[in-house]
């Protein structure tokens, strides 16, 4: 008997549900800005990567205010063991400054003014809205695209 796609979805959710009843964040964090800035600096490198830099920076740097106030040039001197350092300082120096500017230094809580930041991707903002909001986002990097190919749930 071939099963629909939407069958093998619902039979996949509820195995995955057995076995990852809460999926923790691989990456730390202190609040929803801090995990922003996570997967920002995740992009191209290892959670474990970001988790080595950022343990040295998140107990003094944890909201917008603070990353505007060091500026593009220190925050690429705080994140140059990351891959694409100097591009993702732009990213959370801009970043912050419009948290600040338009959000009351808040991570705003949808898709399209997450997107909307620098740096900030549908993946990125999926991430943000699943693990800092909870909202039933459901974030899709290569491996996850590579198994809905081998489970037989897409083509693509």
């Amino acid at each position: 008997m071939k099963l629909e796609k939407k069958d093998k979805a619902k039979i996949i959710l509820k195995e995955l549900n057995k076995l990852y009843p809460r999926t923790p964040s691989p990456l730390t964090h202190t609040n929803n800005f801090t995990l922003l800035i996570s997967v920002l600096l995740s992009a191209q490198c290892t959670d474990l990567n970001v988790n080595n830099v950022t343990k040295n920076i998140y107990p003094k740097y944890y909201k917008p205010e603070h990353f505007v106030k060091l500026g593009q040039k220190k925050i690429e001197k705080l994140i140059q063991k990351i891959g694409l350092f100097r591009m993702k300082s732009k990213s959370v120096y801009y970043l912050s400054k419009i948290l600040i500017d338009k959000h009351n230094g808040k991570v705003p809580k949808t898709f399209e003014e997450l997107e909307a930041l620098p740096g900030v991707g549908h993946k990125t903002a999926s991430v943000v809205m699943s693990q800092g909001f909870g909202y039933p986002a459901f974030p899709v990097d290569t491996h996850i695209h590579r198994l809905a190919q081998r489970w037989g749930l897409t083509k693509w």
